[in-house]
């Protein structure tokens, strides 16, 4: 897929020029730093100052996300049930706060079946559903790969210094996109995945390698008074996990037919094309963190 903003695994350049406003990438590099600074400010001055405003911003991009990746799915012929699985995605969240995982986990099943339900009634008892397994099973993915994913944020935040926590992992995968990008344009020759994203290359890898394992250390360091060894795997984890979100929402694209989730973004995309390395490194984060820090 031809992405618009950095992903752990950088892009390497095209033989073609592209056009004059952008990078060798392939997307307008100053609105892709405008908009990531801005993103990044809030997200820094939330969980530094105000860490349960966390669910807030959850709140408000999460079903941006879902909304974007259903609209996709239906124009491509899929039959989603979206209410639910709107109203689910926020349940997840919000249901953290008074019961942890187990209302994750509650949320989530609770999700499921009245998405199972709603897509066979959802035309009425004289009609007899048509793809039925096809779209619930495109609905487990929505519902697991955004609201689901991004929630493990949001168990972050309950945990001691949970600000910290869950900036250290958007810093990782920040700082992943980061090295990945820069190595990518400058030495990226080794495609990586040429079916699936073909602008991805190995030398990306390394760079999304040595600076998010760098910043997965400082951040354990210096804003969890952790060891820094604790860093090395919080780091490879987030980056490895980081690739596979990207690359998994590639090929979705690509089967799709699409280049971007969304449009809301400017060098970017949609919300979805920001997050998607981000939503399985929040699983990762919280296990690595949960388990060792």
């Amino acid at each position: 897929m031809p992405e618009q903003h950095p992903s752990p695994v950088a892009e390497t350049p095209l033989d073609d020029q592209p056009p004059a406003k952008k990078s060798r990438a392939g997307r307008n590099l100053p609105a892709a730093i405008a908009v990531g600074v801005v993103l990044g400010a809030m997200a820094i001055g939330v969980l530094l100052f105000w860490p349960i405003g966390w669910l807030p911003v959850l709140t408000v991009f999460l079903p941006i996300a879902t909304h974007e990746v259903i609209c996709r799915l239906r124009e491509a012929g899929y039959d989603l049930p979206a209410v639910p699985l709107l109203l689910g995605g926020l349940a997840m969240i919000w249901l953290t706060w008074p019961f942890g995982a187990a209302g994750l986990l509650g949320a989530y099943g609770a999700t499921i079946v009245i998405c199972m339900v709603w897509r066979l009634v959802g035309h009425g008892l004289n009609h007899q559903p048509v793809n039925y397994l096809r779209d619930i099973s495109a609905t487990v993915l929505v519902a697991t790969w955004v609201p689901l994913f991004a929630s493990f944020t949001a168990l972050l935040i309950f945990q001691d210094n949970g600000g910290a926590r869950v900036f250290t992992v958007i810093a990782t995968v920040v700082f992943a996109d980061i090295g990945g990008y820069v190595a990518g344009v400058l030495f990226g020759k080794h495609l990586m995945a040429p079916a699936i994203s073909p602008k991805k290359s190995w030398e990306g890898l390394g760079g999304s390698l040595l600076f998010g394992t760098a910043a997965a250390v400082v951040s354990v360091t210096f804003f969890l008074d952790k060891p820094a060894w604790v860093g090395v795997p919080l780091g490879l984890m987030l980056v490895i996990t980081g690739v596979l979100g990207d690359l998994v929402e590639s090929q979705v694209k690509r089967d799709l037919g699409i280049k971007d989730m969304g449009t809301l973004l400017p060098g970017h995309g949609g919300i979805m094309d920001r997050i998607d390395a981000m939503l399985p490194s929040a699983v990762a984060g919280w296990v690595v963190l949960t388990l060792l820090a």
